[in-house]
């Protein structure tokens, strides 16, 4: 049995509309803009969380560069409409995982115990969570689809599907910045 080769750097991905939280269409690739698809672990977690509020603080930005921003996790949409239904930009689930075994995003125990993955956040995260308590929002998900050893990854899709860069992150705080999306796309 031949095992399938999963999409990396000049690959194309074949077109496909995923369904956003919202129910919102969400081409890939779209004709129009580039797309930095992000795969995070799950709904709920407080390192992805703080991610993508850097996201957020610079999405005008990213999208005048001509980026769309689509974030999947590995959840499903009720657990994700919990914890980031506020968020400027196209939020898929994928709890069957389905999108992450062809992007070739798996997990594994080092995510959450590198080193790496938590000590830069500690202050960030307890901010965050701090927020959530006063917007009376959820903290963590203890109990997330999919599980908690997720790895994150990033690709950058042109309009015509080819894949013009990809990370795949070797601990849960192991993706881009904003600085490195828009680097990757001029």
């Amino acid at each position: 049995m031949s095992k399938r080769a999963v999409v990396g750097l000049g690959s194309v991905v074949a077109p496909r509309e995923l369904v956003s939280i919202s129910g919102d269409a969400v081409p890939i690739p779209d004709p129009d803009r580039l797309v930095h698809l992000q795969f995070r672990r799950f709904a709920g977690c407080p390192i992805c969380n703080v991610h993508l509020q850097s996201i957020v603080r610079r999405h005008d930005e990213i999208a005048d560069a001509g980026i769309r921003e689509v974030v999947v996790f590995h959840s499903t949409d009720e657990e994700l409409r919990r914890y980031v239904d506020d968020l400027p930009f196209a939020v898929v689930g994928d709890p069957d995982k389905a999108l992450y075994a062809e992007f070739g995003v798996g997990s594994s125990p080092r995510a959450v115990f590198d080193p790496r993955a938590v000590a830069p956040i500690l202050v960030p995260v307890l901010r965050e969570d701090i927020g959530r308590i006063r917007r009376q929002k959820p903290l963590a998900n203890l109990h997330p689809t999919g599980g908690r050893l997720g790895l994150p990854a990033d690709f950058l899709i042109g309009s015509d599907g080819r894949v013009i860069a990809c990370k795949h992150g070797t601990h849960a705080n192991d993706q881009w910045s904003v600085d490195e999306v828009l680097a990757h796309a001029s």
